[in-house]
């Protein structure tokens, strides 16, 4: 029988320890900082938006609800926190959707792409009257507003601005609704939740903007009592004539400056452009024969796009996950030298000579180009293209578990023997997987892959994924048990674990896309299995994994690890 594997007890690492394992981890954590701040940023937003369209939808109760439930937002976003935090999150999405105007090259995204941007550039001119007239003239002002009166400026006294309101709330609610999407599609829970999300997206605009028009419908009715009329519209609510002069200049200055933000950013890309136009352009060729001139320092992955050129790219150009990668086979002489963001990801791959990224490469002079991964797969749905072509990166990982001597038992059984054994062996292993905190990713023969981390933080996911090598010595143990009067020998296993940032995402081609993941941490695990044999042990396991669970392995030692040109450190447990 085989004995469980002897794990070193989780314990933190010493304070003096080399950080060099450590790298991964504070790499794949500084390459999501951008999007992590992106997506905080939205979610603050999308937060305020979801508290207005639920007050907005108590309309349907009566105007006392509304003001009731307002004064619960109010209480909500209007303290010292709230506010910073609210500020904080429009200041920062603001700058990134420039930033984002700005390094679009090409217009020539999907459908998703462009009306996600489009509006979320929309979302603050419209946004602008609004806040204006409520947050802005109760602080230079002393103005109190309340649905009563805002009601009555969108119905009875200018119905364009009620026209504005609800673009804004339908806007904004798509903008984030979008953004929500890209963010939960590649989560494992997603299928499951979609349908009721759905329902969601749809319901709670359709119930506010009801409780809009019929909070406009009871101010339409009170409106034609003048005691109600001069009660409601009194100028410490509305204003006298020279307050209202002051806040339309505000927003007018609000409104020019952010058209003059949003000129700034389409003049920049101008000054881009004619200046890469005086630069002169090259000629790059393709394999297939095709030869496409672009400006001097355009990089090979936006060539192929702004020529519709087939070209792999999951990460959507950021230089993180290496599938645009090319040969350049003529031409090299005069190429420029790596940036340090491709020359990181090209040391990690292990790229030979004449490989570059077609994201990061910006040709100088003309040059002949050979893609080496093919172009992302067309999918079934528009659902699939969208995640398979953009992924997400993740900081992962990855297992690969593989059965010892499958061929000798092939050939002393009977096929259906041998699919029933490997069957039990893989769901033995699986179950372990999955109690540890794992996921089952790929069956491949007689062998698996196992991901920790898609929907946990890096030391979790290496805590779970050692705690699943402890599962599976246990699992096996006992399905050799059971299988003993059967088996001349007991099932052995070889396990290699390595951990960093891979991109996941729906791939495969016209007929089957899967969620799988892929990257160099997914290729170094499968090599470290690759050497248990040699090693003579179980698990071979890599410093990063230890790195990232913040313990300290029993011994650490140097392989030379297939593909690269430095050791790979790590630690084998148990013995065959």
């Amino acid at each position: 029988m085989m004995r469980t594997l002897p794990i070193a007890p989780l314990r933190s690492a010493e304070p003096g320890a080399p950080d060099r394992a450590a790298a991964p981890v504070s790499r794949a954590r500084g390459l999501l900082t951008l999007r992590r701040l992106r997506l905080g940023s939205g979610l603050v937003l999308f937060g305020y938006v979801l508290t207005h369209l639920i007050n907005h939808a108590l309309g349907n109760v009566s105007l006392d609800a509304m003001e009731d439930g307002l004064d619960v937002v109010t209480a909500l976003w209007l303290n010292p926190v709230g506010l910073s935090l609210l500020y904080g999150a429009l200041l920062i999405h603001l700058l990134l959707g420039l930033q984002a105007l700005y390094a679009a090259r090409f217009f020539r995204w999907r459908p998703s792409e462009t009306l996600q941007l489009v509006s979320g550039l929309l979302i603050p001119p419209l946004l602008i009257s609004h806040v204006v007239g409520t947050r802005v003239s109760f602080v230079t002002e002393g103005l109190d507003k309340g649905y009563a009166q805002e009601l009555y400026a969108f119905w009875v006294a200018s119905p364009p601005l009620g026209l504005m309101q609800v673009a804004v709330l339908v806007v904004a609610w798509i903008h984030g609704c979008m953004g929500l999407y890209f963010w939960l599609r590649l989560k494992s829970a997603f299928g499951r939740a979609a349908p009721w999300l759905l329902a969601l997206a749809v319901l709670v605009p359709v119930l506010s903007l009801l409780g809009f028009a019929q909070g406009g419908r009871m101010i339409l009715t009170l409106a034609q009592d003048p005691a109600w009329r001069a009660e409601a519209l009194r100028p410490v609510h509305v204003g006298l004539p020279d307050q209202v002069a002051r806040l339309v200049a505000i927003r007018n200055g609000m409104l020019a400056t952010y058209a003059g933000l949003v000129a700034a950013v389409v003049a920049a890309r101008g000054a881009r452009t004619l200046a890469e136009v005086k630069r002169g352009t090259v000629r790059l060729s393709y394999p297939d024969g095709r030869v496409v001139r672009v400006p001097r320092g355009t990089s090979v992955l936006d060539a192929s796009r702004r020529n519709r050129i087939p070209h792999a790219s999951v990460c959507g150009g950021r230089g993180r996950c290496s599938t645009c990668r090319i040969r350049v086979t003529d031409g090299s002489d005069g190429a420029p030298s790596p940036g340090r963001t491709e020359r990181a990801v090209l040391e990690r791959i292990g790229a030979g000579p004449g490989v570059r990224l077609a994201c990061q490469f910006r040709p100088e002079t003309n040059m002949a180009v050979v893609p080496l991964l093919p172009p992302q797969p067309r999918a079934r749905q528009a659902d699939l293209l969208d995640r398979a072509q953009s992924g997400e990166e993740r900081f992962i990982v990855a297992m690969f578990v593989d059965l010892r001597g499958s061929t000798r038992l092939a050939e002393e059984r009977l096929p259906y023997d041998t699919v029933f054994i490997i069957n039990r062996f893989l769901g033995a292993v699986g179950d372990a997987v999955r109690e540890a905190g794992g996921s089952t990713n790929q069956f491949l023969g007689d062998g698996l892959l196992a991901l920790f981390g898609l929907e946990s933080e890096p030391e979790a996911a290496a805590r779970d994924a050692l705690r699943a090598v402890d599962r599976i010595a246990e699992a096996v143990d006992t399905l050799n048990g059971l299988l003993a009067a059967d088996l001349e020998h007991t099932l052995r296993y070889g396990i290699g674990l390595h951990a960093g940032p891979a991109i996941v995402g729906a791939m495969g081609d016209a007929t089957d896309a899967r969620f799988t993941a892929l990257g160099d941490t997914v290729n170094v695990a499968s090599r470290l299995q690759g050497l248990t044999k040699g090693l003579g042990c179980v698990a071979v396991v890599s410093e990063a994994v230890y790195a990232a669970a913040r313990v300290a392995p029993e011994a650490i030692r140097d392989v030379a690890v297939d593909g690269r040109s430095e050791a790979v450190r790590v630690s084998a447990l148990g013995s065959l």
